[in-house]
């Protein structure tokens, strides 16, 4: 379904800091009236912002509000998946060593454990690598092939990586060892020599959802094995693996990933979640714990920002052979020795976080003195590459702009970009690729290596590209409001309505509303720089925290416009209901100018901080 937008520029308003830009409320049209809300139960809000998701088809909202692993595709009809299935099952027939090479993030750990954990539960002969990302880099890599013929493995399986490691499937092919690579990532046009390719993206694979993250191909790969040895009477004792325990690790790699929560991803992270938030797994409760995240519900939010970097930390700043030995420990003590010393990379990697941002934002500062810079392509020798990727994502959430940031290390640099949704990261360096060594990864997000003294050309090749692709409103941040609302519409039980609509990610975001005319009766600082509010809206009086926001404050007795998501709090096992600012205007003064059109016509400019 196309949305149409149709929204005013509002008058002129205060301009809340000098390093965020202007951003545009999109108001979503209200197409609600054309579905049939009252069939499946819901309130006109909430039929209004499924239709915003493009959901308008009665049976595709059904399915959509009440998701089921049953609705998940055939896992055979992933390109390759009956050769990967065979070879295995032959190397599981004849007592075969079978070795895992993951990614180091998190969605490559936790595919790497769940292979593991599943073949190792069949009485399979397994091992896993993960390589070093400051040593090895990413992907397969000719040396760690080396060692593992010498270990005489005639059956390699990747996980979350191998589509683009053209010259190590040569080499293990040339070797005896067969590659089954499971991936997501975007496929070269010309792909390795490997036994099996399961990888959705892959041109004239039938497989109908392409989003899955690595992790979620993994996880394919698992129901095809079972199905196919369970038509064989392997598990006549009884012994069948429930799938559904392995569950946990695809929601924590699949929320990680950044992949749409649609389709089959939405299914896998809705029951995901369900079984992390009662996972008896020994390394994810120790894992909730070190983040205090005890018995509660995970959601997405947790696992974004409390579960997800203290596994990261792992890849970034050591060996993440941790992840995956967290993820497998059998034992509490070991387990909890392991979560620990995550939680202490993770505070080290937040450090070097802070100090590499404050100097990007120093040289992002007097670079755009003397020029408009469309991205940004920074290099420092300083920097660590485990944490620029980090970085550049804070960059363009400030500055929206592509942009890329280069550890230099030798002779070589590694560079880690983030991008905007109207810009194409991943066609970015194929387009400027006679720059660099190496590059990959997705739309959004990318890696690449370089030699330090192509970066000027690069440089200039990549901005020169921003500027003919994009225009200059692309450069503008624009934030979709699912509707204007008023705050006694806000209440516990429209929190319970809204749930529904959960896994929320990319492709599925948190519903934002809009309230206008607020007063703030109360302005104060919280935390590290976020600002807590009271506001007001006739007789009602909510609490709305807006994080990283605190240079707005003091703003007691001002007039405001908020963009929110409403969220249940829960602090010390009392349930709250709490507004999450997303956005803030301040308008010149109380009343709506005129040329707005009047109440919910349309989009808005302001600044968040």
């Amino acid at each position: 379904m196309n949305l149409e937008y149709h929204f005013h520029i509002f008058a002129k308003g205060i301009l809340l800091s000098s390093n965020r830009t202007k951003k545009i409320w999109d108001i979503c049209q209200d197409f609600s009236e054309t579905f049939a809300g009252k069939e499946l139960g819901i309130s006109p809000l909430l039929a209004r912002i499924l239709c915003n998701r493009g959901i308008s088809d009665l049976d595709v909202a059904r399915q959509f509000l009440s998701p089921a692993l049953s609705d998940l595709p055939n896992p055979f009809l992933m390109q390759d998946m009956d050769r990967a299935v065979a070879r295995i099952i032959q190397a599981i027939q004849h007592h075969e060593p079978i070795a895992i090479f993951g990614d180091y993030d998190v969605d490559g750990t936790t595919a790497t454990a769940l292979l593991y954990l599943f073949l190792k539960s069949l009485g399979t002969n397994v091992g896993f690598v993960i390589p070093h990302r400051l040593k090895e880099g990413y992907g397969l890599n000719i040396e760690a092939l080396k060692k593992l013929h010498q270990q005489n493995i005639k059956l390699l399986i990747t996980a979350d990586c191998g589509v683009s490691n053209q010259e190590e499937v040569q080499w293990a092919q040339a070797h005896g060892i067969d590659v089954v690579v499971t991936d997501h990532h975007e496929p070269p046009e010309i792909l390795p020599p490997a036994l099996a390719i399961l990888n959705p993206k892959r041109k004239g694979c039938p497989y109908p959802f392409k989003d899955l993250a690595g992790v979620g191909v993994a996880y394919n790969l698992i129901i095809a094995l079972r199905s196919f040895l369970r038509e064989q009477g392997f598990f006549a004792n009884g012994m069948e693996p429930n799938l559904k325990e392995y569950l946990d690790l695809v929601a924590l790699g699949t929320v990680s990933d950044v992949v749409p929560l649609t389709g089959a991803n939405r299914i896998l992270v809705k029951y995901g979640l369900a079984q992390l938030s009662q996972s008896s797994r020994p390394g994810i409760l120790a894992l909730k714990e070190i983040a205090d995240l005890g018995p509660m519900p995970i959601d997405t939010t947790a696992v974004n920002f409390r579960l997800a970097p203290r596994i990261n930390a792992a890849g970034r700043l050591a060996e993440a052979l941790d992840a995956v030995r967290l993820f497998i420990a059998t034992d509490k003590s070991e387990a909890d020795s392991i979560a620990g010393s995550l939680n202490q990379l993770n505070s080290s990697r937040q450090g070097i976080e802070e100090k590499i941002l404050a100097e990007v934002r120093e040289r992002i500062g007097s670079r755009e003195k003397g020029k408009d810079a469309k991205s940004f392509v920074l290099a420092s020798p300083n920097w660590h590459p485990g944490v620029i990727g980090i970085v550049a994502s804070r960059i363009v959430e400030e500055f929206h702009r592509p942009t890329i940031l280069i550890a230099l290390q030798e002779k070589r640099g590694k560079g880690s970009g983030r991008s905007i949704p109207s810009f194409s990261l991943y066609q970015g360096l194929k387009h400027c690729e006679r720059w660099l060594d190496a590059f990959g990864g997705h739309d959004q997000a990318a890696g690449l290596v370089i030699q330090p003294e192509k970066i000027a050309g690069f440089s200039k090749a990549f901005e020169d590209l921003v500027k003919k692709q994009l225009r200059e409103e692309d450069f503008i941040p624009r934030l979709q409001v699912d509707a204007w609302t008023r705050l006694d519409q806000i209440n516990e039980d429209f929190l319970s309505e809204l749930e529904i609509l959960s896994p929320f990610g990319m492709g599925n975001p948190e519903p934002i509303l809009a309230v206008e005319n607020l007063t703030a009766t109360e302005s104060r600082l919280v935390g590290n720089g976020h600002l807590r509010l009271r506001i007001k809206d006739g007789n009602r009086i909510r609490d709305a925290i807006g994080f990283r926001m605190g240079s707005l404050h003091p703003l007691g007795g001002s007039q405001v416009n908020m963009a929110f998501s409403p969220q249940i709090n829960i602090y010390q096992g009392r349930k709250m209901l709490q507004l999450r600012i997303v956005d803030l205007q301040i308008p010149p003064h109380p009343a709506l100018s005129p040329e707005c059109g009047g109440r919910g016509s349309g989009d808005r400019t302001s600044t968040k901080k």
